[in-house]
């Protein structure tokens, strides 16, 4: 146990991302499906065919995925990286099927979301997505975070799996010109994985994703974690109570 545990954080560290097959229980996954039916939707989220395809702010439209995103299946992946005070500081579901195909270009998770704009340095591109304030951090917040995207569906080539282009979240930021360097440079890996699998990886890395082929769902829940308090008086938009988080996305 202690060398497979070595070799994940290995894993995360050379690689960016590794992939752990049938974590969650088909119980588990049912559950949330049904809870993620009938969550309130309206300006949190967005739909097509009568059927979200996302939702921000999900910790706090869907509670449930709270005490999921701090289950001891999946700290037991997050901890070995960030260490026992890391906590969950940001939550979306994705779900890609036939009224909701979309490709995304190849990019690095460079944003957190925050509870209010504040001028703090190393902190900009501000902007406002669903009502939640989101801002660019230093690259020192970013190098401190894990991604966790757990799968409530298959996926694969043919409906859109997530495609990672291996080590680059070691660079730092990378800008349009390298980017393009590590797509001629590297062939990409498709993080091809079954309902119940995990994929988890560093935001810095390199990803993009096709649509999807066929019409079958590809819904994820993505979580983000980190160990850090921002400074300046900057709070994580997720750790704010549901009440005061409802009354902050209206106004």
């Amino acid at each position: 146990m202690r060398g497979m545990r070595r070799t994940y954080i290995d894993d995360i560290a050379r690689n960016g991302v590794a992939i752990h097959e049938g974590l969650i229980d088909s119980e588990t996954i049912d559950s949330l499906l049904r809870e993620l039916a009938v969550a309130r939707i309206d300006e949190l989220g967005s739909q097509r065919g009568g059927l979200a395809f996302g939702i921000r702010n999900l910790l706090n439209v869907v509670p449930c995925t709270r005490a999921f995103a701090n289950s001891a299946s999946i700290r037991s992946l997050v901890e070995p990286i960030l260490g026992s005070s890391a906590r969950v500081v940001r939550a979306i579901y994705f779900d890609k099927h036939k009224d909701a195909n979309w490709k995304v270009t190849w990019h690095q998770d460079l944003t957190i979301a925050v509870w209010e704009k504040m001028d703090v340095d190393g902190f900009s591109a501000w902007s406002i997505k669903a009502g939640i304030t989101h801002v660019q951090p230093p690259m020192s917040v970013l190098d401190n975070m894990l991604t966790v995207r757990v799968h409530l569906d298959v996926a694969s080539e043919t409906n859109g799996a997530l495609r990672v282009i291996s080590g680059t979240h070691r660079f730092g930021r990378l800008y349009a010109n390298q980017i393009q360097h590590w797509k001629e440079r590297q062939i990409p890996i498709t993080c091809s994985v079954g309902r119940g699998g995990v994929v988890i990886m560093k935001p810095l890395l390199l990803h993009s994703s096709l649509p999807a082929n066929n019409p079958e769902h590809r819904r994820v829940l993505h979580f983000e974690y980190s160990s850090i308090d921002l400074p300046g008086g900057l709070e994580w938009f997720e750790e704010r109570p549901r009440q005061s988080v409802d009354a902050h996305t209206r106004t």
